[in-house]
Parts: C-alpha cells; sequence; structure tokens
C-alpha cells in the first residue's frame, strides 16, 4: 500500500530537528528507525504531512555511565545494545531485552528510543523500561524535562510528549550485580508477545497486559512482604485488563502472565 503525499525533511542535529518540530507542530512525525510509523502511514492509519528524519543524529547513538546512572541515547539500535559492555555489566536486562526483538534486520534499524515513543504495550522494551526504573529525557523549546517510565505511557500508542518534543535519552539506575529475568510467550518467533515479563531488582514489567505497559504491583507488594516466588507470581494478574481475542482470550493472558512471572522471578533469584 502507499502512504498519503507528505513532505520530507533529514535533521542533520538535534537543534535542527527541534526548530522543523517548532515549526511544523501536529502536522510533523518524526522517523527514526521507521519499523512502526511506515507501516501506519502504508495503512493510511497515520498520515503525517511532514516527516522529520532524526536517523542519522549520531549524536542521539551512546551508552556511557553518569554517576549512578546507565546513559541510553535515544537513537541507539537495537543491534547496538545487545553488545554493549557498558549495558551488559550494569543493565543486562534491557541489553537481552534488545535482542528478543524482532529479526536482524529490525534490530539493525529499530531504535530504543522509537519503541518507548511509539508506546506499544505490546512490545518489549517499554516493559523492561518500566521494570528498570528508568527515566525519559525529552527536549523541546523549553529546554529539557525528566519524566519517569512510570508516567510516560499514557493511554494506547499516547505519551505526554508534545508535538514540538525529541525523545533524547534513557536513564536507567545501575542493575550491577541484581538478578534479572525475561520471559515472553509467542504463536510465532518473530510475532508480538502474547504476554512477556521483565524482571530486575524487584521490579516486575508486563507486556501485552493493558492498554499501556504496566507494573505488577501486586507481585511487586508481595515479594516486598517475604512472599514465596510463587505465591507473589500468582499474583501477576491482578489489576491488569489484557485484550480479549480469538487466539488469545483476556483469561489465558491472564494465566501466562502468571506462569512467565513465575519462570522470570526463578531467573532473576
Amino acid at each position: 500500500m502507499i502512504p498519503a503525499e507528505f513532505s520530507y525533511a533529514r535533521a542533520s542535529t538535534v537543534d535542527e530537528a527541534l526548530a522543523l518540530l517548532a515549526t511544523h507542530g501536529d502536522d510533523a512525525k518524526v522517523l527514526a528507525g521507521g519499523h512502526s510509523l511506515l507501516p501506519l502511514m502504508k495503512l493510511r492509519l497515520a498520515a503525517p504531512e511532514y516527516l522529520v528524519d532524526i536517523g542519522s543524529l549520531d549524536e542521539l547513538r551512546y551508552v556511557r555511565l553518569d554517576g549512578d546512572d546507565v546513559v541510553i541515547g535515544a537513537l541507539s539500535r537495537y543491534s547496538d545494545l545487545v553488545r554493549d559492555p557498558v549495558l551488559l555489566e550494569h543493565a543486562p536486562l534491557l541489553a537481552h531485552v534488545s535482542g528478543s526483538v524482532g529479526d536482524r534486520q529490525v534490530r539493525h534499524r529499530g531504535t530504543i528510543g522509537g519503541s518507548l515513543v511509539h508506546a506499544d504495550s505490546a512490545a518489549d522494551l517499554p516493559a523492561a523500561v518500566l521494570a528498570s526504573d528508568a527515566v525519559l529525557v525529552a527536549r523541546g523549546p523549553a529546554g529539557e524535562r525528566r519524566i519517569p517510565a512510570s508516567e510516560f505511557f499514557l493511554g494506547p500508542f499516547t505519551t505526554p510528549l508534545e508535538p514540538e518534543e525529541l525523545l533524547t535519552e534513557v536513564r536507567v539506575p545501575r542493575q550491577t550485580g541484581l538478578g534479572w529475568g525475561f520471559e515472553k510467550f509467542t504463536r510465532r518467533a518473530l510475532d508480538w508477545a502474547m504476554v512477556g515479563v521483565a524482571v530486575v531488582g524487584g521490579r516486575v514489567g508486563l507486556v501485552n497486559m493493558g492498554g499501556v505497559p504496566l507494573r505488577a504491583s501486586a507481585t511487586e507488594s508481595a515479594l516486598a512482604s517475604g512472599a514465596s516466588l510463587t505465591a507473589a507470581a500468582d499474583l501477576a494478574a491482578e489489576g491488569t485488563n489484557p485484550p480479549d481475542e480469538p487466539h488469545a482470550t483476556a483469561e489465558y493472558r491472564r494465566h501466562l502472565a502468571r506462569v512467565l512471572t513465575r519462570r522470570a522471578l526463578t531467573q532473576a533469584s
């Protein structure tokens, strides 16, 4: 299918990208890896009048330590994160989850920032970032602001980013030495997860268990109170609202959440 007509600009710096977004406002969309936006445009589910291509901005492609945080540039590709030595040592959950996304073609183009801004509850990275207690950094005309991951996912494909703002980096508290685990269940290897679970440091993020990525708060509270892994995992589906579909009913997804949470907690322990 062919997308609707649009204008295109390739930004050479972050400041240039911000200027273009400020000029075109709601009529513009940011293009990073393109794996989420372009399919929507081809289906005419999205029809931006202006595309701002930031894919060549190497200034947003890095992983480094900053005090107690691991700082990840928003344009870091999955393939970079999988093998990054800083991430492997200090935030291994994110490195592992990045290696579970799609296939090699997707991992060589897709970016962590693109996945988070797309805010699909069926994606792996938003749940992993939630479990990592990350803070997302946005830049706009008013300067920089930091948004906790717990406040970033407002609804299906909805975030608090303003049209003229750009996600620039993700800050994750160091996970050095913490146990972690990740489990997901798919119909086929490259499909979106029916359900996924990311665990690190007693925090549990859920994939595809509602309209937004979720924390399994009942499980986390039970763990903090000294409950067994099995008892805590049995609470994983509390407060969730998973989709109800012919190939995976809501009740089946709740069952998967409990099973996968138990497995991920066992890995982490």
